[in-house]
């Protein structure tokens, strides 16, 4: 088993680097979790029972990592440093009628087997590629929230918005990925 996780650290390194690079705004800092996170996931091979994918394994241990980071302040930067003018995302009003229902042809088409679609590796290079093309405030909330696990409060704190705008921040990022995933993927 350890080989097997040597052998996808070796050859997933550059995921890795990216998806903490993506939360923490700092290259170094970004190599440092990841190495970490790597030290740490080579340590404790022994450990991984094989429940989940090695991928999903490492990555746990590598959100982890980014969270004490981000929850101790050990970076160069703050958010409230990178805060700047509100950042829209995808249009939803396109997708809804006045009153909110569906617009025509707007109703996300029906996905076919996504526990399928989900441990494909190609669906998430297309769901990063997605969530690379939201503004940069905006992926940062969404992955705070959904990937790593931090509750609102804690984002409207490290961010200093409020949290009506971290909901709207939230709805904008999820009608984007959808549509980005409709189109890139679904729909493909």
């Amino acid at each position: 088993m350890k080989d097997e996780i040597e052998r996808y650290l070796s050859e997933r390194r550059g995921d890795l680097v990216r998806f903490a690079t993506l939360q923490l705004r700092n290259r170094d800092q970004a190599e440092e979790a990841v190495q970490q996170a790597t030290l740490a996931a080579l340590e404790n091979a022994d450990r991984f029972a094989g429940r989940a994918s090695v991928r999903t394994w490492v990555f746990s241990i590598l959100k982890n990592k980014i969270i004490d980071r981000l929850r101790h302040g050990q970076r160069e930067s703050t958010f409230s440093e990178l805060a700047g003018p509100e950042e829209d995302g995808a249009d939803l009003a396109e997708y809804f009628t006045e009153r909110g229902f569906w617009r025509p042809g707007a109703k996300p088409a029906r996905w076919v087997e996504p526990d399928d679609d989900l441990e494909q590796e190609q669906f998430w290079r297309v769901f990063e590629l997605c969530l690379e093309v939201l503004p940069e405030r905006t992926a940062r909330v969404f992955m705070m929230r959904e990937v790593l696990g931090f509750e609102t409060n804690e984002i409207c704190k490290e961010l200093s918005i409020s949290t009506s705008n971290c909901w709207v921040i939230l709805h904008r990022a999820r009608g984007a990925l959808r549509g980005c995933l409709e189109e890139r993927w679904f729909a493909a």
